[in-house]
């Protein structure tokens, strides 16, 4: 077995992981979420390089939030150059500027994705919404930034600093597979595991605003 079908069973096998063991943390980010949108407050989600996709999964899309509030950041994201977007992300003091632009207040809530959860912005865009009295959701690969050290000027990585933190099970370096003649591993798991769980999220956050008898506020698709 090579190629494709490694990946494949592999990433099966590293998501079967995910949601054997994610399940109880999606499940209190989802009430926290819940709490928050009950009580008329804001859910903020954000990221960087390629974890913005995450943001973008949950904003504007047929069957999710209507009020999800995304922080899209252009030089932050890919498509304004893959140079520009790493040297931005490690950026200290950054993530105050957006903090400011993006009002994020008491009583919100906000989903910081970051595989790595080393990098300046992100941890320092947590840490600033947990000043300013949000609660912090973190999705991020535990092993990879338990094996790294922080770019953050305060030392701090994601996992650190967030209230509750889903594991996106992913391996160090994010890629899986080893090819014979390919001195770097191939094929990435953070994007495909942690839509996957965003979406669990989204949809325990509108069971249980419907048990509790808000009507949740979800999008249908503009092409339905």
């Amino acid at each position: 077995m090579g190629g494709a079908e490694e990946f494949l069973g592999k990433a099966m096998e590293l998501t079967a992981r995910a949601v054997e063991t994610q399940l109880p943390a999606v499940r209190e980010a989802a009430g926290v979420v819940a709490d928050t949108l009950g009580g008329g407050k804001t859910f903020w989600v954000f990221g960087t390089g390629h974890s913005h996709v995450i943001a973008e999964e949950l904003y504007g899309r047929a069957g999710g939030l209507a009020s999800v509030r995304a922080v899209l950041e252009p030089g932050l994201m890919l498509h304004e150059g893959l140079l520009k977007s790493s040297l931005l992300e490690r950026l200290g003091g950054l993530a105050d500027v957006l903090l400011q632009v993006n009002e994020v207040a008491a009583g919100d809530v906000v989903l910081v994705v970051s595989n790595s959860g080393r990098n300046a912005v992100p941890v320092e865009f947590a840490v600033g919404a947990k000043a300013a009295g949000a609660t912090v959701i973190a999705l991020t690969s535990l092993a990879h930034s338990e094996a790294v050290e922080s770019r953050a000027p305060g030392g701090q990585r994601l996992f650190e600093v967030a209230d509750v933190v889903i594991d996106n099970c992913g391996v160090p370096g994010d890629a899986l597979i080893e090819v014979d003649g390919s001195p770097e591993r191939t094929g990435s798991t953070s994007t495909v595991v942690g839509a996957l769980l965003a979406q669990a999220l989204v949809v325990e956050v509108v069971t249980l605003l419907a048990e509790r008898g808000h009507t949740p506020d979800v999008l249908r698709s503009l092409n339905a």
